[in-house]
């Protein structure tokens, strides 16, 4: 019954008209508010979703590296062993370390990143060529796929460039880090461009180049990077692992190899949609203000109602109910609005991205419908705080029929 009464208070026209406009500027506020917060939250989805998947390209599924130190040693038993897990695609070893990269007179610090012949499988970064090709040579003729900022910043173009670049890197263990120092040339064979951390700090080569380089023994490497067939059983993969080699190795998900950089985004987001959600609650005080003057003018309905017998409950959900249909409408309306703009946006790219230095040219969205229905009982509530006060003042209104 309450649902009734409110529904014909929600369509009569108002013997006042103030109150009309009131209501009307309480429900656009509400649209506005519903819209700011899908659209918002939709273009955070959408460069989280880039910024994973861009992560996704560099970091494995599964990384495994030593519990202590810089070398990870690994058998050709355990290698095995590694191989023959259920779900694991393929491993990739690794053997990495702080360089630095010359051409002519121009030095680049780097991290040189020495792979084998699985790194194209557990890895992303073949696909994520600019330039030339995928191909990181021997460890006697070793060649590097650069990040596109050190290529820009040695000023080389990969696979045309005659004379090889100087690569420099430390023997560890050796006391003197000069007297250490082993030097050899390189062809740049490919360029990739994946995210600017990458881009400007991060060379690929050979494996077993780097491991001579470094000095590492046969077994010796700085990390294994695997693939696993279901990405959905990671978690189950890394458990078995971790039984299988022990507590001298640490494995990591790719979660767990950039943790703070998600939780980071996802303390963003809520931060986010706490601000807009402040925005929102001050829009219901229009609200409060059309629902307070709508009690006024039904005084004499509260009357009638109450001397036929409702009490002050069934008179507060009336109240309650006009405002979550104000607020839900203008939700409802809002977040249809969000989803238009935004199914316009993924078909039709219309709004760019300012700047020309961004993989993309225009603005990611992603709809998620947590999001709306998150979105939905935050209207619900804020509606119903703001409608509180005057059904309770309408409640609370004592009988005065006049002859």
């Amino acid at each position: 019954m309450n649902f009734l009464f409110a529904w014909r208070y929600f369509r009569a026209k108002k013997s006042t008209n103030a109150i009309n406009i009131i209501a009307w500027v309480s429900m656009s506020a509400i649209v506005v508010g519903a819209a700011s917060l899908i659209l918002v939250l939709s273009v955070f989805n959408g460069f989280e979703d880039l910024v994973k998947s861009l992560y996704s390209s560099f970091y494995p599924d599964i990384k495994i590296t030593p519990a202590s130190g810089k070398t990870l040693t690994l058998t050709p038993q355990q290698l095995h062993q590694l191989t023959t897990i259920s779900g694991v695609r393929a491993v990739s070893l690794v053997a990495e370390d702080k360089g630095i990269l010359e051409n002519g007179d121009i030095r680049v610090p780097a991290y040189l990143k020495g792979v084998d012949s699985n790194f194209t499988i557990v890895s992303g970064v073949g696909n994520t060529l600019e330039k030339g090709i995928f191909d990181v040579g021997t460890p006697d003729t070793p060649r590097a796929i650069l990040g596109s900022g050190i290529e820009y910043t040695l000023g080389v173009e990969a696979n045309k460039d005659i004379l090889p670049l100087g690569v420099y890197l430390f023997r560890r263990g050796s006391a003197d880090p000069m007297a250490s120092m082993n030097h050899q040339a390189m062809v740049a064979s490919g360029v990739f461009r994946i995210q600017q951390d990458f881009d400007d700090h991060y060379a690929i080569t050979n494996m077993g180049f780097v491991k001579q380089m470094i000095g590492l023994g046969p077994n010796e490497y700085s990390s294994a990077e695997l693939a696993v067939t279901d990405p959905t059983r990671v978690l189950a993969v890394k458990q078995v692992i971790t039984q299988s080699l022990g507590n001298a190795y640490r494995v990591q998900t790719r979660y767990e190899q950039n943790q703070s950089l998600y939780n980071v985004m996802g303390t963003e987001k809520w931060v986010i949609y706490i601000v807009l959600t402040l925005i929102l609650i001050v829009a219901a005080f229009n609200m409060v203000g059309a629902l307070t003057m709508l009690v006024w003018e039904k005084q004499k309905d509260i009357n009638v109602l109450k001397a036929l017998g409702a009490n002050n409950s069934l008179i507060q959900r009336i109240f309650l109910t006009e405002g979550l249909l104000l607020a839900l409408m203008g939700g409802g309306g809002g977040m249809l609005l969000a989803a238009i703009i935004c199914i316009l946006q993924i078909k039709y790219k219309l709004i760019p991205l300012q700047g020309g230095s961004f993989l993309i040219d225009y603005y990611p969205v992603k709809l998620v419908a947590t999001d709306f229905l998150m979105v939905f009982c935050t209207i619900g509530v804020v509606a119903l705080l703001a409608s509180w006060l005057p059904a309770r003042k309408a409640a609370n209104q004592p009988i005065a029929l006049k002859t």
